[in-house]
């Protein structure tokens, strides 16, 4: 994930956390609930980028144990 990606999403969780709590304290239920689906984004969107992450990080190893097998034949 990237750093720029991680901040966002960071800012966007918290930002909705405290839409969220703005809301409560308010009384007003449209910014609690905006508040939460903020924070839904934000976690999806880090789900998807650790996903990213996962698939980059297999696709290495994949790659690696490709160049061993042929370097064994190589050899």
């Amino acid at each position: 994930m990237g750093l720029n990606d991680k901040i966002n999403n960071s800012a966007e969780k918290g930002l909705g956390s405290a839409k969220e709590e703005a809301g409560k304290l308010l009384g007003d239920q449209d910014m609690e609930n905006e508040g939460r689906a903020e924070q839904v984004s934000a976690e999806a969107k880090q789900a998807g980028e650790k996903i990213k992450d996962a698939a980059a990080e297999v696709g290495g190893n994949i790659k690696n144990a490709a160049q061993k097998i042929k370097d064994g034949f190589t050899k």
